[in-house]
């Protein structure tokens, strides 16, 4: 057995550990941000009972102001658990399609298979970590002005879609998740 395999199944793990660690320390320091970008994306200026933020900074203060800390940080378990699995399963599947396209071949690979091989991964990616994305954003659109009853944290959120609309609401957004998945996790 040659030696360059081991190495090969050493350096995938050592990939996805890479990525794993960078999604959650992404994530650990700025999810504020998200948090303030989900709420800009859905503030229309339609509905009354949402706060209106001036600009990013305003929106940081308010949020910490009216929600504290907790507000915040609202979604910080399925996002810094998303991130890290999405990051660390991007470059676990992107190295295994590049070893699979790379046998029998004796050039490196082209562009079109790297390509190929992102796409994959960014697929496979997508179908396991929609579910998580989708509880993150619901988590960070909770406020003190929420009309409807709030999810008590990550394991009530999946138990509540998953009665009140079933699996398949889990997947709402997989689409242009698919899409923008190649964009990167």
């Amino acid at each position: 057995m040659s030696t360059e395999a081991p190495k090969r199944d050493q350096w995938q793990w050592e990939n996805a550990t890479a990525g794993a660690a960078a999604g959650f320390a992404t994530v650990a320091v700025m999810h504020p941000l998200d948090v303030v970008r989900t709420r800009f994306q859905v503030n229309d200026g339609r509905v009354s009972h949402l706060p209106i933020y001036k600009n990013t900074a305003h929106a940081v203060f308010a949020i910490a102001r009216s929600e504290g800390l907790r507000g915040l940080y609202a979604g910080f378990l399925p996002g810094v658990l998303g991130s890290t699995i999405s990051w660390g399963l991007y470059f676990f599947f992107y190295d295994r399609a590049k070893q699979r396209y790379a046998r029998n071949r004796e050039e490196k690979l082209s562009p079109g298979l790297h390509l190929a091989s992102a796409a994959e991964a960014g697929a496979l990616v997508s179908f396991f970590t929609n579910p998580v994305w989708l509880v993150k954003t619901r988590l960070q659109l909770q406020t003190p002005l929420h009309q409807t009853r709030p999810y008590s944290g990550v394991y009530d959120a999946f138990r509540t879609i998953m009665r009140e609309e079933g699996f398949s609401a889990l997947y709402k957004g997989i689409v242009p998740g698919l899409f923008l998945m190649h964009l990167g996790p």
